[in-house]
């Protein structure tokens, strides 16, 4: 097993996730076998419970586990299917000691930080990092390993003294470390002093980089360089300037042109594993449809506008992977994508006598999309402004599409506007009360007052429904296949009361779950596009396999689903998985 340690130093997000997730698909280009794990130091369990406005995404994973949204940067570049221990938090770690000390297991010892804590790290990370990741189902052939937080931080410091152990146990060409540092500019000049100092801390807690990938918005210039690569230790061409690029997604190419794989092959000796020639043309095939892919984005020319009605949009990274669904399909699309962020709340009529220019633009931004989506997210808040959203979206006949409480505003506007349910039926438990005489209702193993992990998260089953073959979504995923695998995060569903009267008046269900009682996806047929699925398409969406209810959505918002839906006839295809995510033979579009 081999192992890059990712570290960051001067400022935390400066990409370390981009920059893991890059080296780990060259790796894959070669034809090895690539996993990661990502180190987050809070005292969290996990994201579950963290707000999106101060965290950013939580992203959900096959098993439910509930995690950092750097796991899916690592999912979207890699194309692999990680578990819940891939994310280690501090969290974890002191109450898995905590649990064996009560258990008696240290009986006799005193527990401590070091060799207790930092073991149980570097257990974990040897335990995990072998774990089969990808279609092969064998044992990874190195792991990328990033590290959150800078380097210095105080709650960190037990993880840098477990990887120092690490890295101290292994044979030399088993571990390497990227060091991740920002380079400033003050009045024109490129200073070099914060990276030298973050190299210095990083020795000093037992770490050696052998990398030093540096962030700045221009090329660095060469006495730049130089005085990095004296000071900080390492030759002039491991100093590797990572400048911000046209797309993140031509990080990858950024990286590679500065030889970062003949590096890592030299330093972990990586020309001395045996790779299967079938796995070294799948790598091939990957790079070249890649750097043909990514690089003909600054020819796009044709644009596809989008609204996003939201409630977290503070944070950039609230909806993250949402917009990497959009980009992937608007790249497979051959769009150039423009999202306009619309705050749920500006649509409610409360602002206009509060904010009335929030009010107009968030009405003007609306009514010219060429669609609109509405995602995920909790609570009462913003949700009148997302029923008026999808009231113009249905009645406009505008593409759009509803992700989880996307889809619940949508049959709320449904039963309000065209079954003409009443208020407060025409609502949901978790807007008002926890009243079951609603059009949304709580799930059954909802546990209200315990929040961690209660929902239904993680992989679940969507079956078509008889006689849906009109539908196009069903139609993207493959009309031969009987059901499609998506992964969940949410309390509340439609009411199943209420489905009957629903569909009578044309909202129709075309996924239900294996029981037949749980709603997962509703279309309208005589609508250019409009579907709402409960679950979240874009935990599954890949860079070179988008998900399929973003590409119709992005398809129809483009005026191409024709063309689309022209190509896959009946023939689509389901990735290694099984989940319904492969490519639609014919709708391959050249890269």
């Amino acid at each position: 097993m081999k192992y890059v340690l990712v570290s960051g130093g001067v400022i935390s997000g400066v990409g370390k996730g981009i920059i893991a997730s890059s080296a780990g698909l060259l790796l894959k280009t070669m034809g090895l076998k690539v996993s990661s794990i990502k180190i987050d130091p809070y005292l969290n369990v996990d994201a579950g419970t963290m707000n999106p406005r101060e965290h950013g995404e939580v992203y959900v994973l096959d098993d439910g586990g509930e995690v950092d949204l750097d796991l899916g940067n690592y999912e979207r570049y890699l194309n692999i299917t990680l578990t819940r221990e891939n994310n280690i938090t501090l969290g974890k770690i002191y109450s898995k000691v905590i649990e064996q000390e009560r258990r008696g297991d240290y009986l006799g010892k005193t527990v401590q930080v070091v060799p207790h804590i930092t073991g149980c790290i570097e257990e974990w990370i040897e335990r995990v990092a072998r774990v089969p990741v990808d279609d092969t189902a064998e044992e990874p052939d190195v792991c990328i390993i990033e590290l959150g937080g800078t380097v210095g931080d105080i709650e960190g410091m037990p993880f840098v003294e477990a990887l120092a152990e690490l890295r101290r146990n292994l044979p030399r060409d088993d571990f390497m470390q990227i060091h991740v540092s920002y380079i400033p500019v003050v009045h024109g000049e490129q200073k070099t002093k914060p990276t030298q100092m973050a190299a210095k801390a990083v020795r000093s807690a037992g770490l050696i980089p052998d990398l030093i990938a540096c962030r700045c918005e221009k090329p660095l210039e060469q006495a730049t360089i130089d005085k990095i690569a004296r000071f900080c230790q390492v030759p002039n061409p491991h100093v590797l300037a990572v400048r911000d690029m046209p797309s993140t997604y031509q990080v990858p190419i950024l990286l590679s042109e500065q030889n970062l794989v003949p590096l890592m092959t030299t330093t972990l000796q990586l020309d001395r594993l045996p790779i299967s020639p079938a796995l070294q043309q799948s790598g091939a095939h990957t790079w070249e449809t890649w750097r043909a892919l990514t690089l003909g984005l600054q020819h796009l020319h044709e644009t596809v506008e989008i609204v996003l009605v939201g409630k977290y949009l503070e944070q950039p990274d609230s909806y993250l992977s949402v917009t990497k669904s959009l980009e992937h399909a608007a790249m497979r699309c051959r769009r150039k994508l423009v999202i306009k962020y619309v705050d749920a709340e500006h649509l409610e009529p409360a602002t206009l006598a509060t904010n009335a220019a929030a009010f107009y633009k968030a009405r003007h931004d609306l009514s010219t999309a060429r669609g609109i989506l509405i995602p995920g997210g909790f609570g009462g808040r913003g949700t009148e402004g997302m029923i008026a959203a999808a009231n113009w979206a249905r009645e406009k006949k505008v593409p759009y599409l509803g992700i989880c409480l996307g889809m619940q505003v949508a049959v709320i506007e449904f039963a309000r506007s065209v079954c003409g349910v009443p208020l407060p039926q025409a609502s949901s438990a978790e807007f008002d009360s926890d009243d079951e005489d609603r059009v949304i209702v709580s799930m059954p193993e909802h546990h209200p007052g315990k929040l961690g992990g209660t929902m239904r998260l993680g992989l679940r089953a969507t079956v078509w429904q008889p006689d849906t073959e009109w539908s196009k979504l069903r139609a993207l995923y493959g009309l031969q296949s009987g059901s499609v695998n998506e992964r969940h995060r949410h309390r509340y569903e439609v009411n199943p009361a209420y489905i009957e009267r629903l569909q009578g008046k044309g909202l129709e269900f075309i996924g239900k779950d294996e029981t037949g009682v749980r709603m997962e996806v509703v279309e309208l047929r005589e609508h250019p596009w409009f579907v709402g699925v409960q679950f979240h398409p874009e935990y599954l969406s890949r860079v070179l396999e988008p998900s399929k209810p973003y590409l119709g959505f992005i398809a129809a918002a483009a005026g191409m689903l024709g063309s689309v839906l022209g190509g896959g006839g009946e023939e689509g295809r389901v990735n290694g998985h099984g989940r319904g995510h492969g490519l639609v033979n014919g709708d391959k579009m050249a890269y």
